[in-house]
């Protein structure tokens, strides 16, 4: 028989936040990270609201199905208690949440999912994501407009297409039943781990044969080393043989909802409950949109029209540069066509138009008046002069150089 044999939680505010929005519980058999959003007094608020609701489902269980079923009416429970929050107190509009959470039974684990917050599963040392991220960005990849990687880097990679929160009534909760064995690790983390600590950089720290707490903190140090831009959770639950009856752990909230709840008194007014628009409160950069196939297609075409916008301003700017170097060559052939020197042309001297550079194939002077002036008749020294070019610096000049060899001429 395979149960939780060890388990950790820690939270971390990050190195830019300025206070902590993801909660996160490990508990005797349920196992909790959410991601708060929403505003600086929302955020938090949401996360641990649903925390704490959602741990009332840590209990024994029948079934995998009696399981999942309780994981999910606490996670439509806690959507529930979001939105009648909002409804006593305004300020809070717009707030929500992810949710993570599992119960370990007997050999199986169940599992609920709504957000970007992710489930991963190490198995004979394989990292494997068992959660699929709810965003924007998700659909692209899995429609098959970008790659994983260009995801990584998508100017909308923060848009959240289902939350927990005063924005739906009846959210759209993933749920399942996986098996689990004895030597399996499960993690379940915020996106300020995933978003700076990579896939091979996680399946690393989890293998590394550390305790459940050990390896906790250091996927958090980890992130923090990383720059930690966003509130960081990790959860670590390890399954062994057994009946889980020799666990010395005791359950621990982190985050937000290891805090009392801390906002307005003042119930707002009363209101019809509506659909706000999460997006005008910003707080991180995540934030949530509707998950409808209307509004994608517009994020869709209105990605499209700016990336036509960035190839049409990248070509106008290359044209702009060619122009530019064309116009400068121009201007620089020009200047060249007002210079003249004295040199050979054969056997003979010959003034010439230009500068006595080429660039490549392309000759900057040409012979602009030639001589009868044999260049062995030259003295050696004049000679010399004219086969390495003598400047001049004008045509006058250059003729006046001409008449000196002319009489300079051995007889």
């Amino acid at each position: 028989m395979a149960t939780v044999s060890h388990s950790a939680a820690t939270s971390h505010v990050g190195k830019v936040r300025s206070n902590n929005q993801d909660s996160g519980y490990a508990g005797r058999t349920l196992f909790v990270v959410a991601d708060g959003m929403g505003g600086h007094a929302g955020g938090d608020v949401a996360s641990s609201i649903a925390t704490k609701r959602i741990i009332e489902a840590d209990k024994p269980y029948a079934s995998a199905q009696d399981a999942e079923f309780a994981l999910q009416a606490a996670l439509i429970g806690a959507n529930a208690q979001l939105a009648e929050t909002v409804f006593e107190h305004a300020e809070l509009t717009g707030m929500g949440t992810t949710v993570s959470a599992i119960v370990v039974l007997e050999n199986e684990v169940a599992i609920a999912h709504i957000g970007d917050s992710r489930i991963y599963l190490l198995r004979d040392n394989e990292l494997s994501q068992i959660t699929i991220d709810h965003t924007f960005v998700q659909r692209l990849v899995d429609s098959g407009r970008i790659t994983e990687a260009e995801a990584m880097v998508h100017p909308r990679r923060s848009v959240l297409m289902r939350v927990l929160g005063d924005v739906e009534a009846s959210p759209e909760i993933d749920t399942s039943i996986l098996a689990t064995i004895d030597g399996d690790r499960w993690l379940l983390c915020s996106d300020g781990l995933t978003g700076v600590v990579s896939h091979t950089g996680i399946a690393s720290a989890l293998a590394s044969g550390a305790n459940a707490q050990d390896v906790a903190d250091l996927l958090v140090k980890e992130s923090l080393d990383g720059g930690a831009p966003d509130n960081v959770t990790v959860v670590i639950v390890d399954i062994g043989a057994g009946d889980g009856s020799t666990r010395t752990d005791s359950p621990v909230v982190v985050g937000s909802a290891a805090n009392p709840l801390a906002f307005g008194e003042e119930p707002g007014r009363n209101r019809a409950l509506r659909i706000p628009a999460l997006r005008l409160h910003p707080v991180r950069e995540t934030h949530f949109e509707p998950d409808s196939q209307d509004y994608l297609s517009e994020l869709i075409e209105e990605d499209a029209r700016r990336a036509r916008r960035r190839k049409a301003t990248w070509l106008f700017g290359v044209i702009l540069l060619v122009l530019a170097i064309v116009g400068t060559s121009i201007l620089s052939y020009q200047w060249t066509q007002t210079r003249y020197f004295v040199g050979s042309e054969g056997s003979t001297v010959a003034i010439y138009q230009g500068v006595q550079q080429d660039i490549g194939p392309l000759k900057l002077s040409s012979v602009y008046e030639a001589t009868d002036i044999n260049l062995s008749d030259l003295r050696v020294y004049d000679r010399q002069q004219v086969e390495q070019t003598i400047s001049a610096g004008s045509l006058a000049d250059a003729q006046a150089i001409v008449e000196r060899l002319k009489g300079a001429v051995v007889e």
